[in-house]
């Protein structure tokens, strides 16, 4: 029988024993292993994963309160004005219809509810009507709210954090030298000033990326390491799903055993993260979704997606069931071992 190739070995040692992350080049090691062994890398990234963080799965739900007609040019967006899409422009909800849709996220399981808008950057008004949404949210739902609203001005961050934002959502998207080709509106170094901005503020940074649209391992590393030093504590793990009209809408899908080589080698990199599994896994992934959670995943957003369709939150619920993970009871935060809230 075939021995466990060095990298593993040395990553379970660094990580299980020493309870530090990988480094560049090991992480390097471990994203060229060979197919073959990947089921020693998902493996290894479930006991990373245990180890760290503990069994429980973090369930969030994400609706898109602002929808459409976003400046921005990223070319795998279906809300940019720029491009001819499916997706029409809607007003902001109104702070009832939020509330109404974070109870019904609560009754599910989810312990995260996350206002999502299209735009660069909030305006004024934007704020107003975000602060007052989370208020009413926080008084009549058991509930952490989230917030993702693009570039934030001096100040904002603040302004949110005091309103009881738990959690800001700013995607990076790719790594700094693969960014200028998918968003040429504004830059990498734009994304990161926000990251920054919101650690700052003392809310918990929600920033991740998208895989297959083009880009190397050594973009996906670059990505990784970024968020490390960040301190990201979830990362959403997402993957291109075409969108027609897009310049990425012909693109093909990522092959599944690579979308589950990044869950595992980002775990590596990140193991005190929330690895949340996002957009796209339904149809990069197909049968193979309930891999992607013994892969390193602990989180998961349930329901449909921002422009795009999901799986029910019942059959999640039902794919945690029957691999036994239970359903976190409260935000998850980096344990290093010590028991998380479940049930």
């Amino acid at each position: 029988m075939p021995s466990t190739p060095v990298p593993l070995r040395a990553a379970a040692e660094r990580l299980l024993d020493a309870r530090e992350p990988v480094d560049r080049p090991l992480a390097e090691e471990l994203a060229a292993l060979d197919d073959a062994d990947l089921p020693e890398l998902i493996a290894l990234a479930h006991r990373v994963r245990l180890a760290w963080m503990g069994p429980a799965v973090e369930v969030e739900s994400i609706i898109s309160a602002k929808t459409g007609g976003c400046p921005e040019d990223c070319t795998f967006c279906s809300q940019s004005a720029r491009y001819t899409t499916e997706v029409a422009r809607e007003p902001m909800l109104p702070a009832e219809r939020l509330v109404d849709l974070a109870r019904r996220t609560r009754e599910l399981g989810g312990t995260e509810f996350c206002i999502v808008v299209a735009v660069r950057g909030p305006d004024e008004r934007m704020m107003r009507a975000v602060i007052e949404a989370a208020a009413a949210i926080r008084a009549e739902v058991d509930i952490e709210v989230a917030a993702s609203l693009g570039i934030l001005r001096p100040g904002q961050a603040e302004r949110l954090a005091e309103a009881g934002i738990h959690r800001y959502n700013h995607n990076l998207e790719a790594g700094p030298r693969f960014f200028p080709r998918i968003c040429t509106t504004h830059t990498f170094e734009d994304r990161l000033r926000t990251c920054r901005a919101v650690v700052a503020a003392g809310m918990e940074l929600c920033s991740g990326g998208i895989f297959g649209m083009g880009e190397t391992w050594e973009d996906r590393l670059d990505l990784a390491f970024t968020l490390q030093e960040l301190g990201a504590r979830e990362i959403p793990c997402n993957f291109l799903n075409p969108r027609p009209g897009t310049p990425l809408g012909g693109a093909g899908l990522l092959r599944p055993l690579d979308a589950l080589r990044c869950v595992a080698v980002y775990r590596c990199v990140n193991p005190a993260a929330v690895l949340r599994y996002a957009g796209g896994r339904e149809v990069v992934l197909r049968d193979l979704q309930a891999y992607g959670m013994l892969a390193g995943a602990n989180g998961l957003i349930v329901g449909n997606y921002l422009t795009t369709l999901g799986r029910s939150a019942e059959v999640d619920l039902a794919m945690l069931a029957d691999l036994g993970m239970p359903v976190a009871t409260a935000p998850l935060t980096g344990t290093h071992g010590r028991p998380v809230t479940a049930r």
